[in-house]
């Protein structure tokens, strides 16, 4: 059972906005303590680059770099790949897109070009070979290709990453994974995260998405590329001096807290299926992992389920632009809470 239990300011309420919220247990501080430091600008902190050299491992990269965040992974990637005046080509609604304030564009001069994803969150390869630019002035040069794994909980399909990436090459394009919950969906689909890194060029990971540290993400990739990505981490502000007290907590998490995702897909798995039993609640989409998207009844309103919630403790997302609520399981849910939820919504539905 993965409980509150022993976690320092533990409550009654439950949180289901994200596996952000996610508080580091006692085990985690513990290593936090004891981590072995210094100066990482110099380069002189040994957890961080134990850090790094473990994840460039698990991804099957060369190399690898910490940072601060997921968005400064992402955008020190693109950075990496582009130069002011290229492009990308992304998928709407990806994290990329929609929830990093345009970073690429605002600091890299470097133009967006999103496609709809498909229903599976998967790009269409073909799609992206006829968005590349021709080699014509009048156009931004196309330099990069970035998908998404998992998608809005959705685990996309590796044969699908791989089409698109053989097509960016096919038109000498770089490739950039934003893998920010890529061990869930390598728990979720049974295959190792190297082998679905293994089409992308670079790969970021997020250390505080599930896996329970409270910052950090990781990006992988060639070593002259990480090279190019350790500089402009410091352009961005990202320079950390004895940040192996941060690493610490992303090593324990790769230590403890991969394998137990598995338990967060089985609670959202059984709690979505328990809700959508009810009237007037359903699933956009079949939850592959620790997410589930639930769509209302028509006339139902999003906002006053969430206000209905939190007046019982019960902590959801304002509703998306569809009109959708996210319910996001992790490592501080615990199994016993499902039925404290279920009797809550069928409260609401019999409101």
């Amino acid at each position: 059972m993965y409980a509150n239990a022993g976690r320092e300011g533990a409550n009654s309420t439950i949180d289901l906005r994200s596996d952000t919220v996610t508080r580091p247990s006692a085990g985690m501080r513990e290593a936090m303590a004891a981590a072995d430091v210094g100066d990482d600008v110099y380069g002189d902190d040994p957890t961080v680059r134990r850090l790094e050299e473990r994840v460039a491992s698990l991804l099957g990269k060369e190399d690898a770099l910490f940072v601060t965040s997921g968005t400064q992974s992402n955008l020190v990637a693109l950075l990496s790949h582009c130069g002011r005046g290229e492009e990308y080509i992304g998928g709407v609604g990806t994290h990329i897109a929609k929830y990093e304030a345009g970073g690429a564009a605002v600091l890299g001069g470097i133009s967006p070009r999103h496609i709809q994803p498909k229903e599976n969150g998967a790009l269409d390869a073909g799609e992206v070979a006829a968005t590349v630019q021709p080699d014509d002035p009048h156009f931004a040069i196309t330099r990069l290709v970035c998908m998404e794994n998992t998608l809005n909980g959705k685990i996309v399909p590796q044969s699908e990453i791989e089409a698109v990436a053989g097509a960016a090459r096919e038109h000498g394009l770089s490739v950039h994974l934003d893998g920010a919950r890529l061990m869930n969906a390598a728990v979720g689909s049974g295959k190792s995260a190297a082998d679905l890194a293994a089409p992308a060029d670079s790969v970021s990971l997020c250390l505080s998405k599930g896996l329970g540290a409270p910052a950090g993400s990781v990006l992988t990739g060639p070593t002259d590329f990480i090279a190019r990505a350790k500089r402009n981490r410091k352009l961005l502000g990202g320079g950390l001096r004895q940040s192996g007290v941060l690493a610490a907590c992303g090593l324990y998490a790769l230590e403890h807290n991969i394998e137990r995702l598995s338990q967060d897909h089985e609670n959202a798995v059984e709690l979505a299926r328990n809700l959508t039993a009810m009237n007037g609640i359903s699933l956009n989409h079949p939850v592959d992992t620790n997410m589930i998207w639930l769509t209302l009844a028509p006339g139902d309103n999003a906002p006053d389920l969430v206000a209905f919630m939190a007046r019982r403790g019960i902590v959801l997302s304002g509703p998306d632009m569809t009109g959708g609520i996210r319910l996001v399981t992790h490592l501080d849910f615990d199994k016993a809470q499902i039925g404290t939820i279920t009797d809550a919504f069928a409260a609401y539905v019999k409101a």
